[in-house]
């Protein structure tokens, strides 16, 4: 049985004015997904709608078979765990007062953290580097570090599936590479399927065992990168020229775009 399914979803802000429309996706256990497309193509709708923060107007959602309008929020939360885009350094909670706060979902009303959820922070720490930083202000920490402690967080819900919405858009690329290796870790040792919405396309060539890629709130195509990221679809989708590098023929394909300066001096060489 799949952990997510989304059968034929509508799903939008205002009720005729869809922002997805019929969209069919699975994922497995293990799986590490790219969701790409350009702007406003509603991905990100996409994941609101999936952990039920947005209803769908039609079709169904499924987390291990259960659908999504049935579930508690903390039901959602055991099984989905969030990491988005960016999160403000918010009130002055120590980064081990932050990763507690993944394991509300596990409490219930007035429980305290036993000895069980402290394992599973320390846990949640170690594996994302974060351990040394445990006692700063997570409003001390730089990017990069911050968004390392969100993902703690967001393991310590110890959830199956792991949506990420550009988990690397404000970082350098030191810490933007720090990222995908540690969910790529996280794939491969634990297991968590992972659908993580990205706009750099080469770190999706690199990391992702498939991309979906979205146009106009359609799902268009699902595909090993090497299927996906060619010159011909990325023209088509985004508009615009590029050279594609690939090796080895697999997933490790390179991407550059090819700018107006660029055409116009292959023209006047050729």
């Amino acid at each position: 049985m799949s952990l997510l399914q989304l059968h034929a979803v509508v799903s939008g802000y205002q009720p005729d004015q869809p922002v997805i429309r019929g969209v069919d996706l699975e994922l497995d256990a293990g799986d590490f997904c790219g969701l790409i497309g350009p702007n406003g193509c509603g991905k990100s709708t996409l994941l609101r709608t999936v952990t039920g923060v947005l209803a769908a107007a039609e079709g169904r959602v499924e987390l291990a078979g259960r659908d999504v309008a049935g579930m508690t929020a903390k039901e959602r939360a055991r099984a989905v765990a969030v990491v988005p885009q960016t999160e403000g350094a918010g009130f002055a909670f120590s980064v081990r007062e932050t990763v507690a706060m993944g394991r509300h979902p596990h409490l219930r009303w007035y429980q305290t953290l036993g000895a069980e959820d402290q394992r599973v922070i320390d846990a949640a720490l170690e594996q994302t580097g974060t351990a040394d930083l445990a006692k700063r202000n997570i409003g001390e920490l730089s990017g990069g570090e911050r968004q390392r402690v969100i993902i703690a967080r967001a393991l310590a819900q110890q959830p199956q599936i792991l949506l990420l919405d550009e988990p690397t858009n404000h970082l350098d690329i030191n810490h933007q590479v720090e990222v995908f290796d540690l969910l790529h870790e996280l794939n491969q040792e634990r297991g968590i399927a992972i659908l993580c919405v990205t706009h750099d396309l080469n770190f999706a060539a690199e990391y992702c065992a498939g991309l979906l890629l979205m146009q106009e709130g359609r799902m268009q195509m699902r595909g090993r990168p090497s299927d996906v990221l060619t010159a011909e679809i990325i023209r088509a989708v985004y508009g615009i020229d590029v050279d594609i590098d690939a090796p080895g023929g697999g997933r490790g394909v390179r991407i550059s775009p090819v700018s107006r300066k660029s055409r116009q001096a292959r023209d006047e060489g050729a």
